[in-house]
Formats: structure tokens, sequence, C-alpha cells
């Protein structure tokens, strides 16, 4: 199984003291990935936000830099909002950061948990599905063959035109991301997409039925299930003590959550609540390395993901703590996983 890490490189939303900003932020996250890197982790990803509370509108270009630091470590999207993207620069900017990285760019397109993008580019949310649907289908289009010969409702046809550069990797590795809508899992199996779910509340294990429905979705339209990669994508923490990650953690996680509470209409959060996310059936991964280790294991057993995706950096947590949790997750926590999921031989992920 594939360990890693995500990140929105959250900011501070106001000036003032202790305040990070995007300069400072966007530093530190290149040293993040860097150590990353160094540790042993398999994947770093960056989402792209239109926010004042993150600094990646753009993740390409921050994992473009980031592929000048490191070696081995996989640089993707978590996610690319391709409903309101070009499918065109999408591709030939990835792929771009493909041949930079000696083939370790990837996309993950997704919808986004955000909106602020559809009027920033001038996109009816009204179309909220059909754009996806069409601009993923142009960029499957772009990804398989270089000449080009695509129409769609909502975007200018393009007439046998080809779109260059070319990626390093015969394939640019494509993933659905998903937050838990079984129509959307069951899209990614037709198409002979790997998947990435996110869980960042509820009961993980009720979650299961959605990485069924990919697979007999997968089978049902011709493609080898037993092919297809699967991601969970959570959030949680790492310390040397228990007590250190919860305490570290809380603050931080609990005001953003709470802030886009309110844009929502969620009910607030509350240490009570964290504590019970943080226990074995919750869906926070927040603890000592063996604690950690101990439930991405127990969640495997669940789902058979063949990656596992952690987002540390909620909130504007300080870099050194960042900086430690990175190391405990590939020096002690990957370790185990590793050792532990050994046994299952993982599927490898696909470049369809």
């Amino acid at each position: 199984m594939e360990l890693g890490l995500y990140t929105f490189a959250d900011v501070s939303p106001e000036p003032g003291p202790g305040a990070i900003g995007p300069h400072e932020r966007l530093h530190n996250l290149i040293e993040e990935i860097e150590l990353a890197d160094q540790v042993g982790l398999d994947v770093f990803g960056l989402g792209e936000h239109h926010r004042p509370d993150y600094a990646v509108s753009a993740p390409v270009v921050a994992l473009a830099a980031a592929a000048e630091r490191t070696k081995r470590i996989k640089l993707t999207s978590a996610v690319t909002v391709l409903s309101s993207d070009d499918p065109v620069r999408v591709f030939q900017q990835f792929a771009t950061l493909d041949l930079l990285s000696n083939g370790r760019a990837e996309i993950m397109a997704g919808r986004g948990s955000f909106i602020e993008s559809f009027p920033l580019f001038g996109y009816n949310l009204e179309d909220y599905d059909e754009l996806f649907a069409e601009k993923l289908d142009l960029l499957l289009a772009i990804r398989d063959q270089v000449k080009v010969t695509w129409q769609g409702r909502l975007r200018a046809p393009i007439n046998g035109r080809g779109v260059y550069p070319r990626p390093f990797q015969e394939k640019l590795p494509i993933w659905i991301a998903i937050g838990g809508t079984p129509q959307s899992a069951a899209r990614a199996g037709v198409l002979g997409l790997p998947l990435a779910l996110a869980i960042i509340g509820g009961e993980p294990a009720r979650f299961a039925p959605l990485f069924d429905i990919y697979r007999e979705a997968a089978t049902r339209a011709g493609n080898d299930a037993a092919t297809l990669a699967t991601s969970l994508n959570v959030h949680g923490f790492i310390a040397e003590t228990t007590e250190a990650a919860a305490d570290d953690f809380y603050e931080p996680q609990a005001e953003v959550m709470n802030r886009i509470g309110r844009e929502r209409g969620w009910g607030p959060t509350s240490r009570v609540h964290f504590d019970h996310a943080r226990g074995p059936g919750g869906a926070l991964f927040v603890g000592n390395p063996e604690q950690v280790a101990e439930k991405i294991v127990a969640q495997h057993k669940i789902f058979g993901n063949d990656r596992f995706l952690l987002q540390m950096a909620i909130g504007t947590m300080p870099h050194a703590k960042i900086m430690k949790a990175i190391e405990l997750y590939g020096t002690e926590v990957a370790p185990i996983v590793r050792k532990e999921t050994a046994t299952a031989a993982p599927t490898p992920a696909p470049v369809a």
C-alpha cells in the first residue's frame, strides 16, 4: 500500500500576530514535500482552492518546485477542480510536471469541495455535473491520443489538434476523487479509472460499500476490477504521544471545520466530538505512531485500499510540528503499516 500526504496549504484568513501568509506557507510547503520524500513516503498531493484561507490556487506550480527538490515521491493534485478549468491546459501543465519529475506526476480530478472557482472563471453552477463529465471526457481523450477530435456542449470543439508536450510516462495517471456519492464511484468504475475517496467525518466503515459499487460498475463495463487502484484520503496527525497529537491537532482543525461549518450551516464541533472521532471507529487518524499505524491497517482490512493519504496540515499549524509529524509518519508509521499489509500483494496503480 502506498502511503502519503495531502494538504491545501492553509494560511491565516486574517492578518495579525502569529498569522501565516502565503509567502511563508509556500516555502514551508516545499520543505514538507522534500522531507516526505526523504523519509520514504510515496505520494504528496496538493488541493486546488480559490479562497483567502488557502495558498494553493495553482497546485502544479508548487508541485513543479517540489519536483526539483525530490527524487522518488509521486506528485499529485488533490484535487484539480476540472469542472472550472480547461482540460487542454490541465494536461499540458501536468505533462510538463511529469517531464520535470521524470515520470512522477498524477492528476486527481474532482468537482471540488467549494464553488468559488465557478463564478471566478465564468461557469454556471447549474451545469455543475455536466461540466465535470464533459471535461473529464475531453481530458481522457487528450491523454489517450496526441491529436484530438472532440465535441461537447459546454466547450468549443477540437478538430484534429495536437496537445503538447506529451508526458514522460506513457499514460499520465488520472484518478477520480469523490466525497461519498455512489454515482461518482460508479462512473469511475465504468471509465476504468482509479478512485480516491475522501472521508472526513462519520464512521469510515460505512463508506466501504462505495468501493463495492465502484468495482461492480467496473466489472459490468468490462474492466478488470482487480487492476483498479483505490485510495482513502483522511484527516489526522501524528506526534510522539497520543496526548500531544490530540492537543496539537484539535484547535487548528476545529477552527477550520467551524469556519467552513458556519458557511454551510453545520453545527459547531467540540473536543468531545473530536475525541470520539479519533477513536477506533472514527474518521480521524490522530495519535502516536503505533496507534495511527494500527488504525491504518484496520481500515485497510475493511477497504482493501491500495493507497492511504493523510491530511495533517489543517489550519495554521506550526511548521516544526508538521515536519516532526512527517518524520514520524515515514520512519515509524510506514514501516509498521508496510509490514502488516505485506501479506496481501498490493494492486499496482494503473496507468489507465
